[in-house]
């Protein structure tokens, strides 16, 4: 790990501090190096708990936020999990210490080769990146144990809510895209589905298609 351990514990202090109180979930947040995932010139700032700008207009979560959005999720170790919003692919990279494989889906065809190239260089072989509409998931890897949304939709997405397998779960922020809107955790069962309100966010919307290079 490239921070030093004054900076770690500052860091695991503060996602304490925020809530994240899961061990799996803290231990596999201080093996990732967020410093990584954070290009240019907010370097210095990746161990904020402050979101941070990254290409194509996109945002990398806030450590705490990341923590508690994980921690709901309740990944376990045999799951397949899919992720929507690759972003820097920090988020991936903690989902891959806690599973057994993460399939995760961007728009931004940039993003996903960027962060796909930063998966490998940490030698992380349990993660698929994948450049696609993240509305529409991912059919043919499906059913998934759990799937993780970092874009906000109006409703949780139908096709999402289908590709979960009964008796997995779903974390998305649900709520317009110029509003704060609320972190929804969304569980399968044999007959319908349950809603659970988390907390307050704010998050990039989810939108539609595939963005050319």
């Amino acid at each position: 790990m490239s921070y030093d351990a004054e900076a770690r514990m500052q860091f695991l202090f503060t996602l304490r501090s925020r809530g994240v109180r899961d061990p799996r979930v803290l231990t596999a947040m201080e093996k990732v190096d967020r410093q990584l995932f954070v290009g240019g010139v907010f370097e210095a700032r990746a161990y904020e708990d402050t979101p941070l700008p990254i290409a194509c207009g996109q945002t990398i979560s806030q450590p705490s936020i990341v923590g508690l959005m994980t921690q709901a999720l309740d990944v376990q170790t045999r799951d397949k999990v899919l992720e929507v919003g690759t972003g820097s692919g920090y988020q991936a990279a903690i989902l891959s210490h806690l599973c057994r494989r993460v399939y995760t889906v961007d728009r931004h065809r940039p993003l996903a080769r960027s962060a796909q190239t930063v998966l490998d260089q940490l030698g992380i072989a349990n993660v698929t990146v994948l450049a696609a509409d993240g509305g529409r998931g991912l059919p043919e890897q499906a059913p998934f144990d759990r799937i993780l949304v970092t874009a906000a939709a109006e409703d949780p997405p139908g096709p999402l809510l289908a590709q979960l397998r009964v008796g997995g779960s779903m974390v998305v922020p649900v709520g317009q895209s110029d509003h704060v809107q609320t972190l929804v955790k969304v569980t399968r069962h044999d007959t319908g589905y349950d809603y659970e309100e988390l907390e307050t966010v704010r998050f990039v919307p989810l939108l539609e298609g595939v963005e050319l290079d």
